[in-house]
């Protein structure tokens, strides 16, 4: 599936005039041509090999199914880095059941790196290799390197609570998209803070950070795999320390 969805997205890539519809008439939410062939690319494969399967996508909405098991896709995480021709956007493929995620893929087809986690697997592959996925060790918050996608995260107590644990960390960067996700799996980055999530922009690196050590929750601490508000930390102490600021009072 990420090889189909790779196929059908690598053509459109920094290629001229490329354009985008919006899908938000109160701002800015892109969708191209090849979001959706590589979403549609990936939901036939998934029609042969697991007709009993449900399906949740971004571009094409949710198809039931019949085994309890649920395909979370969205097929270019990061649009906007896409059509500004950064390589930080990526594929998400997570396989969900009840519970949350169970394996989940973050796919960067340009760069040629997949980081995969769950079903006993945490692993990166990528032009340098292969290597097991481990999260870093990092405990303190002013040692911490933090992402998050938008400098103007959520709303305006949403950002006052970024700044809080971004004002006690070493480093802040921002518009990784998923990427962000897959350097905290691999053990680049400590924490990653967002707000205003969908199911199919977090299912997969849940899944892929879990699976190399690492933490996600939502800002109090409950699970997070139907979006909202996500904290994904290296370490439980790191987690702890971040959670507390979120939650204080503004």
């Amino acid at each position: 599936m990420a090889d189909a969805a790779g196929q059908a997205i690598l053509p459109h890539f920094r290629a001229p005039g490329l354009s985008a519809d919006n899908k938000d008439a109160g701002g800015f939410d892109p969708v191209t041509v090849a979001d959706r062939a590589a979403e549609a690319a990936m939901r036939e494969i998934l029609a042969v090999r697991r007709p009993q399967d449900a399906i949740l996508g971004e571009e094409y909405g949710t198809q039931a199914g019949q085994s309890g098991l649920t395909w979370v896709l969205d097929p270019i995480d990061g649009t906007r880095g896409f059509l500004s021709g950064t390589p930080t956007w990526g594929v998400l493929i997570a396989l969900s059941d009840e519970t949350g995620p169970r394996m989940g893929l973050i796919d960067q087809p340009y760069t040629g790196e997949r980081f995969r986690g769950g079903l006993g697997t945490a692993r990166w592959q990528g032009p340098q290799g292969a290597a097991a996925l481990q999260v870093r060790a990092t405990d303190a918050l002013e040692q911490a390197i933090l992402f998050t996608t938008f400098p103007e995260i959520g709303s305006a107590a949403e950002q006052a609570a970024f700044r809080r644990v971004a004002g006690q960390v070493k480093l802040v960067r921002y518009g990784m998209d998923c990427y962000a996700y897959a350097l905290l799996a691999a053990g680049q980055i400590d924490l990653v803070i967002e707000a205003g999530l969908q199911a199919y922009d977090i299912q997969a690196p849940i899944a892929v950070i879990e699976a190399a050590g690492g933490l996600v929750t939502d800002w109090q601490g409950g699970p997070v795999h139907d979006g909202g508000n996500a904290l994904a930390a290296a370490t439980p102490a790191l987690h702890a320390a971040a959670l507390a600021l979120l939650g204080q009072a503004g």
